[in-house]
């Protein structure tokens, strides 16, 4: 499977730690590192505003890079942060959804009602996962449906709360 989509075709580096990158799929999105840089180690160099205006597009676009092989961050993710940002729902929410659920592809596709090849698109970062779909994740967790059926109907706020109490 190919992940072209991830490769980073230009970037920006503009005011208050933010980024304008342009993939190789002719997206362009922004994304502000403000809050990683405040509480990441890692990243403290990039408080340094000449360090920071450095960024440069690293390794075959898979990467934006400040330092070589010291201080860079991955496509991927900066891609996921700018459309969580943004108001989306980065394909990483599939991923984790996937694992914590334990679910295998085809039961999760079954479970959501699409098709094992949407939901690889979705989780790859292919194609905007729809809110439905995510709303249909956290339903699932919520209900945890034991084999085929889904229940008729879902605990309140209050049974749950006396059921832990």
């Amino acid at each position: 499977m190919s992940k072209e989509h991830f490769r980073l075709r230009a970037l920006e580096a503009l005011p208050a730690s933010r980024l304008r990158l342009t993939y190789a799929d002719d997206q362009t999105l922004e994304v502000d590192l403000s809050d990683w840089i405040e509480t990441t180690r890692a990243l403290a160099p990039l408080k340094d505003k000449t360090l920071f205006a450095q960024a440069k597009v690293g390794f075959f676009g898979h990467s934006v890079d400040w330092i070589e092989d010291e201080l860079d961050l991955g496509s991927s993710n900066l891609r996921n942060l700018a459309i969580e940002q943004a108001g989306g729902i980065g394909h990483e929410r599939i991923w984790t959804w996937l694992h914590e659920t334990g679910l295998t592809l085809e039961q999760a596709a079954e479970a959501l009602g699409i098709s094992r090849r949407m939901l690889i698109y979705y989780r790859d970062g292919e194609k905007p996962i729809p809110r439905a779909i995510w709303l249909a994740c956290l339903g699932w967790e919520a209900v945890r449906p034991q084999g085929q059926a889904l229940p008729m109907r879902v605990a309140s706020v209050r049974e749950v709360a006396a059921g832990h109490g």
